[in-house]
């Protein structure tokens, strides 16, 4: 028998020790008994000790993943670093990185599954035929946005079916896998057939490497002298080099990513691309960009909106190394990926890269100390660089690249308007006269328009005017939010849910009324100023449904909505090619909070948002595009500076402000979240944990300061609290969090607490 050590999906901070037949390489996928249970473990190595002694005390592994390659050494070392740094047991961060579908299937089940998807990839995908060619652009409505998805994907488009057409006259259509279908449309594989009925689209084989069967892949524009002097810049690059891509919105980011991966993948036949995007809406639009540029290459998605199984199949052509491209959001910078080569992250600033449940590991970091250890170039874009970044481009450990115009279309213009000198505005209207007649100018040309309110709901909170009563979550220190549709109040922090009440519990009264707006109102106000107007709404309650944001955005694409009104979700990445105007209704929330962070925040959403308008070239007689912001503050520094388009002044200003106060990136921070349902037994760890991090803080040089309130203070039932440590030195502050951890584990606690290191919320 053998010893071996074993990473148990558990929240154990120590490896444990099992027994089996044979030895395992470092990386084996195992099933491993834990307690009452059987749960999948990563085999670290041989354990140390007398496997005869220790025969009658340790118990046998229960199965081993003969189906599945085992893990490679650099990835156990990347889950081991953001064990150590991040401060979580090694178990959490690798039941963040494997599918669920894996870990809970025995060694058959995981077997069967793999050898029905090595049956698949060697089975076909499928290209256009001279018949679909010429009767695909007749027959499909432009309405049929899922459609098109697909049918874009095979080279056809509706706005220029004839350009495709010529396009592909000139080498052979695009071949699309019914893997990357799926990822374009929720029934791909049906549709598919049906065409294939039709006489629309064939069969063909579907290579099992890039480099046996190159395709046609669609004709790349022509670089501009910017894009071009960062593809070389990067090309260049030998081992090791981080790059900050700073362009403005619509510069041509995503073309440059292209090109480079292009560059990667024909230098190595087995190279393997990560690319990471923050949103799950923005996926699919980076799939089509990818499919169709490189038609022969395997591309894998990974992000929490799979079913579980399919997420399984994605991971695992990343992991046998068949996907040359892995596009994903934070969960693919854990994934494993024997032949990387180069990885991409997008939108880099965006908060959604970092974790706040569980392992709390910064993605965009991982990312970075990844192609480091890889020894690979690493590409970090945006056009709202996070100040950590651009802190570090200019300090020389990242090489600025800048894109300072766009692609095509030109910028917005930005007018600040006066909330308090516009006569609708005071009168509690939604739009004041200067953005409604700028509306209706754009109806009247068919142009689109984007409003962008950051609150979703009909309303944030229901007041009663005769006592003040307001809807309460009995839950969490937080207002319930009305919900008109359904006629709900829902809490947007726990989830509880209630019916409004006829009366006010505390009076009586009836009359009882909506306070604020949120995305549902002011769609219903838009309906009532704008009768004429296709107004759509897509916020975290329309895209529920799975596949619904995305209808919603292709409808926009098409041009089938005038005005789209919702919150951030709608400002991220996503190319309106007939949007000319863009408004802000309520941002001024961002400007007046504890948070240090909201500022740089506010003036991302803000450009990003701006960044919709004006992307296309504007037509004979179009409109110029603009960005309107309504605002009770146009003086202040963050407006001026959103006028100006000026980010490194913003920039500027901001790291002023952050040295002075010895905030990030000048300082390195880590939180103690604790929280308990009796507040006394809270209070009395935190002060017990403040007493551990004295002596050890002192020696090493950092602050402790007092425990306070988390931002909100109680969520569902729990009263949560942190304690905050800071420090110049990152390696001084690690080696205190590793000893304060390790003395708070000696204290069992009862109080539910974790390290999080890094915060970007408080």
């Amino acid at each position: 028998m053998t010893l071996l050590r074993v990473a148990v999906d558990a929240p154990l901070w120590d490896a444990l020790d099992y027994l089996h037949a044979e030895p395992l390489p470092p990386g084996s996928l195992v099933r491993a008994p834990l307690g009452r249970q059987t749960v999948c473990g990563v085999v670290l190595g041989p354990a140390e000790g007398d496997s005869a002694t220790a025969a009658s005390a340790l118990r046998p592994l229960e199965g081993v993943f003969d189906a599945l390659p085992p893990l490679g050494s650099d990835w156990l070392d990347l889950l081991r670093f953001a064990a150590g740094y991040y401060q979580r047991p090694l178990g959490e961060l690798m039941a963040a990185a494997l599918p669920t579908w894996l870990r809970e299937r025995g060694a058959a089940a995981v077997a069967k599954r793999v050898a029905d998807w090595r049956q698949r990839q060697a089975g076909t995908a499928f290209r256009l035929t001279p018949a679909g060619r010429e009767q695909m652009p007749r027959t499909l409505s432009s309405r049929h946005a899922a459609l098109w998805r697909l049918a874009g994907a095979l080279g056809l488009h509706p706005a220029r079916p004839a350009d495709s057409i010529s396009a592909m006259d000139q080498g052979a259509p695009p071949r699309l896998s019914v893997q990357a279908a799926r990822a374009l449309h929720p029934k791909a594989a049906a549709q598919l057939r049906a065409w294939e009925m039709q006489g629309w689209v064939e069969r063909v084989p579907e290579p099992c490497r890039a480099a046996e069967q190159p395709g046609a892949p669609a004709r790349p524009p022509v670089l501009q002298a910017a894009q071009q002097a960062a593809v070389e810049a990067v090309r260049a690059a030998r081992g090791y080099a981080p790059f900050l891509l700073f362009g403005v919105t619509g510069s041509g980011k995503t073309e440059v990513y292209l090109h480079l991966a292009q560059h990667a993948l024909a230098r190595n036949p087995q190279a393997q691309v990560l690319v990471l995007t923050p949103e799950i809406n923005l996926t699919p639009q980076l799939v089509q960009r990818f499919a169709a540029r490189f038609p022969d290459a395997m591309l894998a998605v990974l992000h929490s909106g799979l079913a579980e199984a399919e997420r399984f199949d994605h991971w695992l052509a990343a992991h046998s190394g068949r996907a040359r491209i892995v596009l994903g959001t934070r969960l693919a910078a854990l994934a494993s990926l024997p032949n990387l080569a180069l990885i991409v992250v997008d939108e880099e600033h965006d908060a959604s890269y970092k974790q706040q449940e569980g392992a709390r590991y910064s993605a965009r970091d991982l990312a970075v100390w990844r192609a480091r250890q890889r020894d690979i170039p690493v590409v970090l874009g945006s056009a709202t660089p996070s100040l950590e970044s651009w802190r570090a481009a200019q300090r020389g450990r990242y090489r600025l690249l800048e894109l300072p115009a766009r692609a095509s279309g030109s910028m917005p213009e930005v007018r600040l308007l006066h909330a308090g000198q516009d006569p609708l505005l005071r009168a509690g209207g939604l739009i004041g006269q200067a953005l409604h007649e700028a509306i209706a100018a754009r109806l009247a040309r068919g142009e689109q328009s984007l409003l962008f309110l950051n609150r979703r709901g009909y309303a944030p909170v229901i007041r009663c005017p005769d006592c003040g009563w307001l809807s309460d979550c009995p839950h969490c220190d937080a207002h319930l939010v009305y919900h008109r549709t359904d006629r709900s109040l829902r809490c947007h922090h726990c989830g509880h849910r209630a019916a409004i009440p006829r009366a006010c519990p505390e009076c009586g009264s009836l009359d009882l009324q909506p306070l604020g707006r949120g995305t549902q109102r002011a769609e219903e106000a838009l309906a009532e100023l704008f009768p004429q107007a296709r107004i759509a709404r897509i916020d975290a309650d329309t895209a529920r449904r799975k596949g619904a944001a995305q209808s919603g955005f292709a409808q926009m694409h098409a041009g089938e909505v005038d005005i789209l009104v919702g919150t951030q979700m709608i400002t991220k990445g996503h190319d309106f090619q007939r949007v000319t105007l863009v408004a802000a209704l309520n941002p001024d929330a961002g400007l007046f909070t504890h948070d240090l962070r909201a500022p740089e925040r506010l003036f991302a959403q803000l450009m990003q948002a701006a960044g919709r308008a004006g992307r296309a070239d504007a037509a004979e007689g179009g409109t110029a595009p603009a960005m309107l912001v309504q605002t009770a503050y146009p003086e202040h520094m963050l407006y001026r500076a959103l006028v100006a388009h000026d980010y490194p002044g913003f920039a500027a200003q901001e790291l002023i402000e952050r040295r002075r106060a010895g905030m990030p990136p000048f300082s390195f921070q880590a939180l103690l979240r604790a929280e308990h349902k009796k507040p006394e037994v809270l209070e009395a760890f935190l002060a017990q944990a403040a007493e551990l991090a004295a002596p050890p803080a002192r020696e090493a040089g950092l602050m402790v300061y007092p425990p306070v309130p988390a931002s909100l203070a109680r969520l569902a039932g729990m009263h949560r609290q942190h304690i905050l440590v800071e420090g110049a030195d990152r390696a001084a502050l690690q080696g205190f969090l590793a000893q304060w951890r390790s003395s708070l584990l000696q204290a069992k606690a009862r109080v539910r607490w974790a390290i999080d290191v890094d915060p970007t919320e408080f």
